[in-house]
């Protein structure tokens, strides 16, 4: 029997280094690991939640970001609904990198909801990108959300998911519930 009412495939995306395994791991155990190993490839988590009363699954794909697993990303988009897309507040250059990402899940996986998460927030006085400038990324590749977080501290860590989850209702359930009404 299952034992939760939907299940959500999330990619978690990013350069190397911006904290995608650091905040998978933050929001499925709460806890948060100081030395992290390179993910190689693709590392998968899952989560069971509870969402307006409905028990949510979350299949958490996280990408490993060098250059050299790109090629693995195209073939685990298929059946995606959502996206993370990470980048490091004190490294400018990760954020630069959003449209390429955002063109590959965008091929492959369509017009899924991708939220931008600027992470590293405890590292604020250490900050190249503005958040304001992360708000105009956004705006300007059309991503359904932002917000700015810390794995570390677990700032806005739940908010990042409860707000994903949110999105993936709005596009995929509540729809389907309102179809269903003569």
């Amino acid at each position: 029997m299952v034992d939760f009412d939907y299940t959500f495939k999330i990619l978690m995306v990013g350069d190397a280094a911006v904290g995608k395994t650091s905040l998978t791991i933050r929001y499925i155990s709460g806890s948060f690991l100081e030395d992290l190993k390179l993910t190689i490839g693709v590392d998968f988590f899952s989560k069971t939640t509870e969402f307006k009363g409905k028990k949510v699954k979350y299949q958490i794909w996280d990408f490993g970001g060098e250059e050299r697993f790109r090629f693995l990303l195209p073939q685990y988009c298929r059946g995606a609904n959502g996206a993370l897309f990470l980048y490091d507040i004190t490294k400018h250059i990760t954020l630069e990198h959003l449209p390429e990402w955002t063109s590959i899940i965008r091929e492959n996986a369509g017009d899924i909801p991708i939220i931008l998460v600027g992470a590293k927030l405890d590292l604020d006085p250490y900050r190249e990108v503005s958040r304001e400038e992360g708000i105009q990324a956004a705006k300007k590749y059309n991503l359904a959300a932002f917000i700015e977080l810390s794995s570390k501290t677990g700032q806005n860590v739940e908010e990042a998911f409860t707000n994903m989850t949110d999105i993936l209702f709005e596009k995929y359930i509540y729809p389907r519930e309102e179809s269903a009404i003569p």
